[in-house]
């Protein structure tokens, strides 16, 4: 009988970890479906990166396109625009981050650390201040004191480097990740 008794347990310990197993899988089987639902669909994947070509953009020019579904700036910048923008003074500057997704969180907002080229520069075209879109300085039509951005609805003014100089917005226009496919070709994502 003391035979029986110990076989008993062992078939009962064994019911016990096949239930369990079973219960486990059973819910895996379940929550594998609504985590899967969760992930990007293959539209979103595709708009993950975006490809402009810089071929036609003449120099103090900009083009706005769509990434993500936010505007972007691409600007092929002036030697003027560029030396401007490379005489401030990060100390000075209302954020002194460089908000670029490629560097350091940590890395200063020098026109160096806020471009790849420094004739090219690529920066969110949203307002940090309340998602407003920026009106773009040209020579022909300026815009703020600083020769960049405007955005019209609470007045802040952005530099040719895209940091913010005066104005209620908080942080500089960030800087997405992009690469140069070619002279001509620019992948932003």
């Amino acid at each position: 009988m003391a035979g029986t008794i110990k076989d008993a347990g062992t078939r009962r310990d064994f019911l016990y970890v096949a239930s369990g197993a079973m219960g486990a899988v059973a819910v895996g089987a379940v929550a594998w479906p609504l985590i899967q639902q969760m992930n990007p669909s293959a539209a979103a994947l595709a708009l993950a990166t975006t490809e402009v070509d810089i071929s036609t953009i003449q120099p103090g020019q900009q083009v706005i396109i769509k990434h993500r579904g936010q505007p972007l700036f691409v600007r092929r910048r002036t030697p003027a625009e560029i030396d401007s923008a490379r005489k401030v003074n990060v100390a000075s500057l209302p954020d002194g981050l460089a908000r670029n997704a490629a560097k350091d969180a940590s890395a200063p907002a020098t026109d160096e650390n806020r471009v790849i080229r420094a004739e090219w520069l690529v920066v969110s075209g949203v307002c940090t201040h309340l998602g407003c879109t920026p009106a773009v300085s040209t020579p022909a039509v300026p815009q703020g004191a600083h020769g960049g951005w405007l955005c019209h609805c609470h007045g802040s003014d952005y530099d040719t480097s895209g940091r913010i100089r005066s104005g209620p917005a908080p942080e500089n226009l960030a800087v997405p990740v992009y690469s140069f496919m070619s002279d001509t070709r620019i992948q932003v994502g």
